[in-house]
């Protein structure tokens, strides 16, 4: 579990204007660097904090290449490159001189053109003095009422409740103020190449990230169907990668670079070994059940719900209601524990009806009030479980009035104890790079991944294959294998 927070980066990072004429780039204000610097803790807590496994100095040093190219700076130790321990597909650049990438989208790369591609294309966002716009916009969306579906407001007053609500609707806030319009994103993408071509790389590296994007956006419907990771994803709040490969290439050509350097025997070196997928350290998810070893419990999620995974929380959303699990000491009954949960709430004094009952042989209380908003009511459920050891878990709940638990009831009687050969059978996942022997083909290595189901389609998707491609002895190729 990681902590759920609303980073609200855009809403934070004040001082850019409309987009300049001719992409004039401005230097790192000290303004800029304050504001980052308050912003960048909350961005490691959100993303799993900085990873630091393999790749970690090779991305650093990618990525304050490609920064140079912007001319917001004119040392690379103005940039702060960071390397975040996710696993969702998700780059991102903020003023100050911070730039961010999740090792998962590393990990869908295949040369170091593509990975300054992807930096460069976040760091155009910032040189384009996007947030502004991207703020006004996130200004105009209620964060709860995108994440209920229920176009509710803030709550009425300074209600703590309603403030925490909407702050633990932190993933919602990002899908709204990571999503750009076309036009900035068509501008970001031409600073993007014009960045590649003046650091001496391939500007097609673009399009071919592009299109691997596109094909793991395809991958991730076909394996998750209406289920979702929670997380905003570069390819997701990217709109329509496979859209703009075709402009990518056009623009590629025109800028001129094409034939340049790719680099993809020392990308490929660099992340062997890289951690893919969950962490377990923070807990998985698969599917729609999360677990977590260490602390040995898990449950399951409604159908159509999403999994967000924070530092010391898991959100659930979907379009009928918002849950987040969290956990504490127990000092007391599981009564006073709900009531401790409420008043961090902003509830006032202790809840007077509190229901007891068991739940997988856990000794459980629940109870339900009701929050009143500007648009109308909703009931804000908590569900504690006792562990016997001095620590307790919880869910709080939040369904349209009259509705209790909602569609939650069945999570939270879906909260167990996991075994010790259960947490023990939850491994991690790395990449491992190959070389293909003769014999090798994509069918015989597709067997090896480290998944269920699927196996070709990943292993084609993470190494840009085609269903017309053909493996030769000595090609370098990535695995995902269990660590």
């Amino acid at each position: 579990m990681k902590r759920i927070v609303a980073w609200g980066v855009a809403a934070s990072l004040l001082g850019y204007a409309g987009y300049g004429a001719a992409y004039q780039a401005q230097s790192i204000s000290a303004a800029d660097k304050k504001a980052g610097a308050e912003a960048h803790p909350q961005l490691l807590q959100e993303f799993g904090g900085a990873y630091s496994g393999p790749g970690t100095a090779y991305v650093t040093t990618v990525g304050r290449k490609i920064a140079m190219q912007s001319g917001l700076a004119n040392s690379q130790a103005e940039f702060t490159i960071t390397l975040l321990n996710s696993p969702v597909n998700n780059a991102f650049a903020i003023p100050g001189g911070y730039v961010y990438t999740t090792r998962q989208l590393v990990g869908l790369m295949n040369d170091e053109a593509e990975l300054a591609s992807v930096m460069g294309h976040e760091v155009g966002h910032v040189a384009a003095r996007h947030s502004a716009k991207r703020q006004q916009a996130a200004q105009r969306n209620s964060m709860l009422g995108a994440l209920l579906g229920l176009g509710l407001g803030a709550v009425v007053g300074d209600s703590g409740l309603g403030q925490l609500l909407q702050q633990g609707a932190g993933q919602a806030a990002q899908l709204l103020t990571l999503r750009y319009s076309r036009k900035q994103e068509y501008q970001a993408d031409d600073l993007g190449v014009r960045y590649l071509k003046s650091a001496g790389y391939d500007t097609m590296a673009s399009s071919t990230m592009l299109a691997s994007l596109a094909a793991q956006t395809s991958l991730d419907t076909r394996d998750q169907g209406s289920e979702g990771r929670g997380l905003p994803e570069w390819a997701s709040t990217h709109p329509d990668p496979a859209g703009r490969v075709v402009r990518a290439q056009k623009k590629a050509q025109e800028a001129g670079g094409v034939g340049g350097a790719r680099n993809r025997d020392a990308f490929l070196n660099a992340i062997n070994g890289m951690l893919y997928g969950d962490d377990p350290k923070q807990g998985v998810v698969d599917g729609l059940t999360f677990r977590h070893p260490d602390l040995r419990i898990g449950f399951t999620v409604p159908q159509g719900f999403g999994i967000s995974n924070g530092a010391d929380a898991v959100s659930v959303s979907g379009s009928g209601g918002q849950a987040q699990f969290s956990g504490g000491k127990l000092n007391g009954s599981l009564s006073d524990y709900i009531s401790g949960v409420y008043s961090k709430l902003g509830g006032k004094g202790s809840v007077s009806d509190v229901q007891t009952t068991r739940i997988n042989g856990l000794e459980t209380a629940y109870a339900v009030t009701r929050a009143q908003t500007q648009q109308g009511q909703v009931d804000v459920g908590v569900v504690a479980y006792a562990m016997g050891d001095g620590t307790a878990y919880h869910f709080v709940t939040l369904a349209p009035a009259g509705r209790g638990l909602g569609p939650f009831s069945s999570m939270v009687q879906s909260f167990n104890r996991l075994t010790p050969q259960q947490a023990a059978a939850i491994k991690a996942r790395k990449v491992s790079v190959i070389t293909v022997k003769a014999g090798d083909t994509v069918q015989s290595l597709s067997q090896r991944m480290a998944y269920d189901t699927l196996k070709q389609e990943r292993f084609m998707t993470i190494n840009a294959l085609t269903a017309n491609s053909r493996l030769t002895a000595g090609q370098r190729v990535k695995l995902i294998v269990w660590g």
